[in-house]
């Protein structure tokens, strides 16, 4: 079981939990980015990098017998800030298609490249299958 950790007097996020505490069995997902499992890139757009990073996630996860709901922690690593927040709508959608819920704890961070020069999101994942 997840325990969504939200100070009583603080606003509630958007998009992520502030914090959760869980019990169980951990699985940590390596960086995973918008290529499909033979790494070829389909395209070169910020939100369509994003729904393969996230369908790979899904498809590692699934290795352990987790699933989306497991998700406790991601980060997130972008190249461009505001390419990601134009493609907001695009990515909150395709997010909401592949993981379901937003309960997981999310850091995002802007960087000045990633190791795959086509490569515009990077996602790592914690996730922890109930005791």
């Amino acid at each position: 079981m997840t325990q969504v950790l939200q100070p009583p007097d603080w606003a509630r996020p958007k998009g992520y939990a502030n914090g959760v505490a869980v019990r169980g069995r951990q699985i940590y997902v390596a960086g995973m980015i918008g290529w499909d499992g033979q790494g070829r890139f389909r395209s070169d757009g910020l939100a369509e990098q994003v729904r393969q990073a996230l369908l790979n996630v899904v498809a590692v996860l699934a290795e352990a017998g987790a699933r989306p709901e497991h998700i406790v922690r991601m980060t997130w690593y972008l190249t461009d800030k505001r390419e990601y927040l134009a493609a907001a709508r695009e990515i909150g959608a395709a997010y909401r298609e592949i993981i379901g819920s937003f309960n997981a704890a999310m850091t995002a961070v802007q960087v000045s490249a990633l190791i795959e020069d086509r490569a515009k999101v990077e996602i790592e994942v914690t996730a922890v299958i109930p005791d």
